[in-house]
């Protein structure tokens, strides 16, 4: 039983001591430059460049705006296949670019898009790949890299969950045409809201910000039909002042997710991911999969019963994006050609982690889930 009452969330916002960020709002209110490429979104673009190893990064006020302005960037059309099993701003952004989104089932080791399924839902009116790193495990970049090169097609990283993960000894980031992230509170790198796009060039990068700035190429020339998606000076110096503070939370997450496996492994009918090869993870979730006959409890009774103790757990992804009424009628968002992806999604929950989830709390979780 949650003893304290208090609830216990999947996620809870990372946050550096108030006390810490009132000098760099002394220095907002000093300058006066709240937004418009002001001197604290120079220095983060520069300190995360730098951080993540990428060359170019562009801020973004939210990870979706920034997904959507991506498409634009590359001028994609037609179709792009992608993944059923993710948040919705992933098929989202397709949507309001006019795109249609073709789903492809997953592998079930790591939940990605599975690439040996692509090619067959290829046609000409293809023009992009957007896989997701769910969870913040690799995609298999190789063989989707391949695929992409054979036939002519983009391919844009959903990253959303993949803040600092490196892959073959480099940020998982560098890998496709461009990558996304989100640093909305939930992440593991936050700026309360925001995001960004990576790409590899100055020329992409000067594309993407003339079109998250309305198409402003100075004071009166306008390049393109642009949105205003700017990241403000407060997120700015949030995320500044968060990058202190990255790898210590991101031990502490290691520690949490550690002491569920070591406390979960003998439990008949419940797995979770392997550890991802040649990958530095940063632990942004701890999915767990029910198998009901096994474990005596399907996942959904499993999550009733953690609401009813006042511990929220996420049943990341369900239902699938395929499920949704704008997109349950494409030929792609069948059941029968996602099985994979309608097995998971049946069987997923996140247990909560973050930084500050202390052993009480765990405790509690440990004994509602393994008290049946």
């Amino acid at each position: 039983m949650n003893k304290t009452n208090k609830p216990i969330y999947v996620t809870q916002p990372t946050l550096p001591d108030l006390e810490e960020f009132i000098p760099y709002l002394e220095q907002i209110w000093e300058n006066k430059i709240l937004t418009n490429n002001g001197p604290f979104h120079k220095q983060l673009e520069k300190e995360l460049a730098k951080f993540l190893g990428v060359p170019y990064i562009s801020l973004f006020t939210n990870g979706t705006l920034a997904l959507v302005t991506a498409l634009q960037v590359l001028r994609i059309s037609g179709e792009v296949i992608t993944t059923p099993y993710s948040f919705v701003a992933t098929a989202h952004s397709l949507l309001w670019n006019n795109i249609k989104p073709v789903f492809v089932d997953i592998e079930p080791e790591f939940c990605n898009l599975d690439p040996e399924k692509i090619e067959a839902a290829i046609t000409p009116q293809t023009t992009a790949i957007l896989p997701v790193h769910v969870y913040g495990n690799p995609c298999k970049t190789e063989r989707i890299q391949e695929i992409a090169d054979i036939y002519g097609l983009k391919v844009i990283y959903d990253a959303a969950h993949a803040f600092g993960v490196n892959y073959n000894k480099q940020s998982i980031c560098n890998y496709g045409d461009l990558s996304i992230l989100s640093f909305h509170a939930t992440k593991v790198f936050n700026t309360m809201e925001g995001g960004a796009i990576i790409c590899h060039d100055a020329t992409t990068k000067k594309r993407i910000d003339y079109l998250k700035n309305f198409g402003f190429a100075g004071e009166t020339t306008v390049m393109a039909p642009g949105i205003n998606s700017k990241m403000n000076e407060m997120q700015a110096a949030l995320g500044l002042l968060q990058l202190k503070h990255h790898k210590q939370n991101i031990e502490k997450r290691r520690t949490i997710a550690e002491t569920y496996k070591q406390e979960l492994k003998s439990i008949t009918g419940i797995s979770f991911l392997p550890e991802a090869e040649n990958t530095n993870a940063n632990f942004a979730y701890f999915p767990i999969f029910i198998n009901e006959k096994e474990y005596g409890m399907s996942r959904n009774q499993l999550y009733k019963k953690l609401k009813q103790n006042n511990i929220y757990g996420r049943r990341y992804f369900y239902p699938l994006i395929s499920e949704f009424p704008m997109y349950k009628g494409l030929d792609s968002a069948k059941p029968e050609n996602l099985m994979v992806a309608e097995q998971i999604a049946k069987q997923v929950i996140c247990l909560p982690i973050y930084p500050d989830l202390n052993s009480e709390a765990m405790v509690q979780i440990l004994t509602v889930i393994k008290e049946k």
